[in-house]
C-alpha cells in the first residue's frame, strides 16, 4: 500500500518550524519511496477544505531552502476542534487515503492529536512534532523555535542595559510567554556581570503586585542608576488573573478559539507605563511590548534550534511507523534526542518554570536556571566594561 502522509502546522509560528516539516517530508519519502506527502494549509482547516499542497514534488533543494526560511509556509491556525470538527477532519484525512498525520504545533496542538486519535481508532497515526517558543511542553527538555527566539531576547536585553548605562532610566521589555516564563528567564542568559541587566524579572509562576512593582523599580534604580526589566506578557495578580484581566474591561477583553485571553495587546504595557510614572515621576522610561519580533526573526535563527527542529521532523516519520504520539526532545549525556512519548502526557498539559530556576526573594533566577540557559545559549559575544 502506497503511504500517504499529511502534514499541517498549528499556532504560532518560529524561525524553525519549517525544519520540522522539511524534515518530516524528506524522510517519509527515504523511508518510503513513491510516498504521497500532502501539506494542509492553515492546519486542521485545510484538512477540512481538502486544500492541500503536494510536497511530494518539491527537490530536496527546495525543501532544504523552505527548511530555513521563518514561519509557518502552510499557514497556521488556532482553532480548537470539537467533536464535530474532528468528524470533518476524519473524513477528509480518509479521504485522501492518509495512513498518517504529523501535526507540528504546541500542547494545544498535541491537544488536537489526542482528540483525532482517540476519534480514529488505529487505522491512522497521529503525531504530534513539537514546536513552542515558549518552552512549556512537558516531556521535553527544550522544544524547537525556543533557542532562536531566546538568542533574540538575550541579545536584545544586553543592547538595551548598555543603552541605558549610557543614558540611565528605566526599562521594561513585555516578553511572550502566557504561562511559562522559559523565554523571559533567556533575558538574563548573556548578563555580562551582577551589576548588569534585567535587574528585575516577572514571569507567570510568580504573583505579581503593581506596588511591589514599583518599590523594585525604585530600589533597583537606588543601586545601579537604572532599571532594565523583563516581564512576562502572562504576568499573573496574587488573585491568579492575568494583569491584563484586571485591568482591561471584561467587555474589551479578547478570546482566541481555546479560550485563552489575547495578550499580545498594548494594554499591559500602558499600565506598566503608567505605574511608573505615577510610582516615579520625572523618572526617564520606556515601556517596550515585544510581541512577535522574537518568535521568527530570520537574524537570529539557531542552528542548534534548526539542526534539533529538523530531526524532530524526520523522527515524527518513525513515530508514525509506531502507531503515533508526541515527539519529544529530551536530553542524554548532553545530547539532544528525540523520543516518543503517548500523546496524552502531553496534550493539553504545560510545563512551567521550575521554582528552583527562580531566587526565593527578589526577581532574579537562580544558579540552575543560569545553568540550563547556559547549556542551550552559550554567550555569542565578548564585551568591553563600559566606563558607566
Amino acid at each position: 500500500m502506497t503511504e500517504t502522509f499529511v502534514i499541517a502546522q498549528g499556532g504560532g509560528p518560529t524561525a524553525v518550524i519549517n525544519q520540522t516539516l522539511a524534515g518530516a517530508v524528506l524522510e517519509a519519502r527515504k523511508r518510503h519511496p513513491g510516498a504521497r506527502v500532502l501539506g494542509a494549509r492553515h492546519g486542521v482547516r485545510g484538512i477540512r477544505d481538502g486544500d492541500f499542497v503536494d510536497l511530494s514534488t518539491l527537490s530536496e533543494q527546495e525543501l532544504r531552502l523552505l527548511a530555513a526560511t521563518p514561519s509557518a509556509a502552510l499557514g497556521s491556525t488556532r482553532d480548537k476542534p470539537d467533536m464535530a470538527y474532528c468528524e470533518t477532519i476524519l473524513k477528509g484525512l480518509r479521504e485522501t487515503g492518509a495512513t498518517a498525520f504529523i501535526y507540528i504545533g504546541g500542547n494545544d496542538t498535541a491537544g488536537t492529536q489526542q482528540i483525532l486519535a482517540d476519534a480514529a481508532g488505529s487505522d491512522i497515526a497521529f503525531v504530534h512534532a513539537p514546536k513552542t517558543i515558549d518552552n512549556d511542553l512537558v516531556e521535553n527538555d527544550h522544544t524547537p523555535g525556543f533557542i532562536s527566539a531566546a538568542e533574540f531576547i538575550a541579545g536584545a536585553f544586553v543592547s538595551v542595559d548598555l543603552d541605558f548605562r549610557a543614558l540611565p532610566g528605566i526599562y521594561v521589555g513585555i516578553v511572550m510567554g502566557r504561562h511559562a516564563g522559559f523565554l523571559t528567564a533567556a533575558a538574563a542568559a548573556w548578563q555580562q556581570d551582577e551589576d548588569s541587566g534585567p535587574h528585575l524579572l516577572y514571569v507567570p509562576e510568580r504573583a505579581f503586585s503593581p506596588v511591589r512593582f514599583v518599590d523594585d523599580v525604585r530600589a533597583a534604580v537606588s543601586k545601579h542608576g537604572r532599571c532594565i526589566v523583563a516581564m512576562s506578557e502572562g504576568v499573573t495578580t496574587e488573585d491568579g488573573r492575568s494583569v491584563v484581566e484586571s485591568i482591561v474591561p471584561p467587555d474589551r477583553l479578547e478570546r482566541e478559539a481555546h479560550g485563552n485571553v489575547r495578550l499580545s495587546g498594548g494594554d499591559l504595557g500602558m499600565a506598566v507605563e503608567q505605574a511608573i510614572r505615577d510610582g516615579l515621576p520625572g523618572v526617564r522610561a520606556r515601556v517596550d511590548t515585544f510581541g512577535y519580533l522574537p518568535r521568527g526573526n530570520v537574524s537570529t535563527i539557531s542552528s542548534t534550534d534548526a539542526r534539533e527542529a529538523f530531526e524532530a521532523g524526520a523522527f515524527a516519520v518513525e513515530a508514525a511507523a509506531r502507531g503515533g504520539g508526541s515527539v519529544a526532545l529530551q536530553v542524554e549525556n548532553g545530547i539532544t534526542i528525540p523520543r516518543l512519548v503517548p500523546l496524552a502526557n502531553v496534550a493539553g498539559k504545560t510545563r512551567h518554570l521550575p521554582d528552583d530556576f527562580l531566587l526565593p526573594a527578589g526577581n532574579q533566577i537562580a544558579s540552575p536556571c543560569r545553568a540550563y540557559l547556559e547549556r542551550l545559549l552559550p554567550k555569542r559575544f565578548e564585551l568591553a566594561k563600559p566606563f558607566v
